[in-house]
């Protein structure tokens, strides 16, 4: 019996008056951090939330994500992270569909009115039975009268922590249920990989989005169960986080290749980046390759390697990763992480051969995962549990290849899945909602080489004529309010048909 939240726990206990958080001119030590914690416990006992209950939370990297997340865990509940770029109709159905019995929202900004789409979507769900919205002035937070003194409830360790939706390439998001073993195994092995000590504590900066896996798990629960130093930044500026960077002596570093990419850029600008290598220890990646030139470029001006890795949400994320003091393998996801086992498969789940091919590598096959950071199943999902999980093997559906050494090579992503600015978009999605609009016949979604992004977003449409002309313009602003703001196209492109097999299937790679 654990729970997740012991991490804090036991870290306040530890070091309760270092700094666990920074942002902006707040700073909160562990001992305050668990005591804020504590009191969202109380608040969310009073509105009658139990173990086992579904808890959904929205906010951006601020210090009130993590007192929710770690108050929610202490009542024994699950928490549903939910993308705070989501619109209201989004949001709905990520309550209905998780079951989520209360919902804590950030107020949100008069850029982002996250409380506002809250609002619509706890109104318009069947599950939520309480909304709580919190400012951003963390002295008057609603919880902020409760009692400081809370008993976290232990749970099994097979009991559900997180619930964090991915979408698939069958259409609408899917919860992956995170255990509490899962992602405290993959946040303690996470620190050790990096070299991260306790009696020597790293200082991240924290700019991935903490209602993703990747920011979850690397930064904020490996940094608190070290009792690290988390400087928050709510959205992410290259030149805003060279200048924290400098002033907060970061150590650790975390991003997605767009990161990377724009921080070289704002070096070049002319930002003053002297101070940033003196104290930089480690930078990680993730979410796609990093292109050799980036590599090189980084190292050169901070003197740093980036570390390359690969996971997935299903995975607490990760699952493979570079190794700490080896120069990097251009293109390579690294090797397994302690206690996970990784293999390619064939269709059928049978193995690819281990031979080495002449160009030094095996055939390609799916990668397939197997270990404690693997989930259970998809919430309320069994047909899709089983197709995904056989004999505790997860298939990932990416493609890749393994050199003698065993370091992996990623050689195509999941069949339709775009990156866009370091968000996972499934075209189906977008696809499904599309056709909605009765001025479309046909639609499909594809993914094209993007500068900064990566990817981009372009729809391919056939219209249907009998309900009127519709315009590029239309379309994607009638997208823009249905979609977050990294899903909808940005590009329409109208044609009379779409190239087809025999079969109807729609042959995308022709597009």
């Amino acid at each position: 019996m654990t729970n997740l939240a012991d991490l804090l726990t036991g870290t306040a206990a530890r070091h309760g008056d270092r700094v666990a958080v920074a942002c902006g001119d707040t700073r909160l030590t562990y001992e305050q951090l668990d005591r804020a914690a504590n009191q969202v416990a109380n608040l969310l006992v009073a509105h009658d939330v139990e173990p086992g209950d579904k808890v959904a939370m929205s906010f951006p990297n601020l210090p009130q994500f993590t007192i929710v997340y770690f108050g929610i865990l202490k009542t024994g509940a699950t928490v549903v992270p939910l993308n705070v770029l989501l619109k209201s109709r989004e949001i709905a159905y990520h309550l209905d569909d998780s079951d989520s019995i209360a919902y804590v929202a950030f107020e949100g900004s008069p850029e982002l009115s996250i409380g506002q789409a809250a609002a619509s979507a706890s109104e318009e769900s069947e599950s939520c039975r309480s909304l709580i919205v919190v400012p951003a002035d963390l002295s008057h937070a609603p919880w902020a009268s409760e009692p400081t003194g809370f008993d976290t409830v232990a749970v099994e360790d097979d009991a559900t922590a997180v619930l964090l939706y991915t979408s698939g390439t069958t259409g609408r998001p899917k919860g992956a249920q995170l255990r509490h073993s899962n992602m405290r195994s993959n946040a303690i092995v996470s620190a050790e990989l990096f070299g991260c000590d306790e009696a020597t504590p790293d200082t991240y900066l924290c700019v991935l989005p903490l209602f993703h896996s990747f920011g979850q798990t690397v930064i904020q629960n490996s940094a608190i169960a070290l009792g690290s130093k988390i400087v928050m930044l709510p959205r992410f500026d290259a030149s805003t986080a060279l200048q924290l960077m400098r002033t907060h002596r970061i150590t650790f570093f975390a991003g997605v290749p767009t990161m990377y990419w724009a921080l070289l850029r704002a070096a070049d600008d002319g930002i003053d980046v002297s101070g940033v290598a003196d104290n930089l220890r480690i930078a990680v990646a993730g979410g796609s390759a990093l292109p050799g030139e980036v590599h090189k470029d980084f190292f050169d001006q901070f003197g740093v390697t980036i570390l390359e890795g690969y996971g997935l949400s299903e995975t607490s994320p990760v699952t493979s990763f570079s190794v700490l003091g080896e120069p990097p393998r251009i293109g390579s996801i690294g090797v397994p992480i302690p206690g996970v086992e990784m293999k390619l498969i064939n269709d059928d789940w049978s193995e690819v051969a281990d031979a080495i091919n002449d160009d030094g590598y095996t055939a390609i096959g799916e990668i397939a995962v197997r270990g404690p950071n693997v989930m259970k199943g998809y919430y309320q999902r069994p047909d899709a549990t089983r197709e995904a999980i056989h004999d505790n093997w997860f298939r990932t559906g990416d493609l890749a290849r393994r050199d003698d050494d065993g370091w992996y090579y990623i050689v195509d992503r999941s069949k339709d899945m775009i990156i866009r600015g370091g968000y996972n978009v499934y075209p189906r999605e977008i696809e499904e909602l599309l056709m909605t609009h009765p001025a479309v016949s046909l639609v499909a979604v594809v993914g094209v080489p993007h500068d900064s992004h990566g990817e981009e977003i372009h729809a391919v449409v056939v219209r249907d004529l009998q309900h009127g002309e519709l315009t590029e313009a239309e379309l994607v602003d009638w997208a823009k309010q249905r979609l977050a703001a990294y899903k909808y196209p940005r590009v329409i492109r109208f044609v009379d048909s779409l190239p087809m097999t025999s079969t109807g299937k729609i042959l995308k790679r022709e597009l």
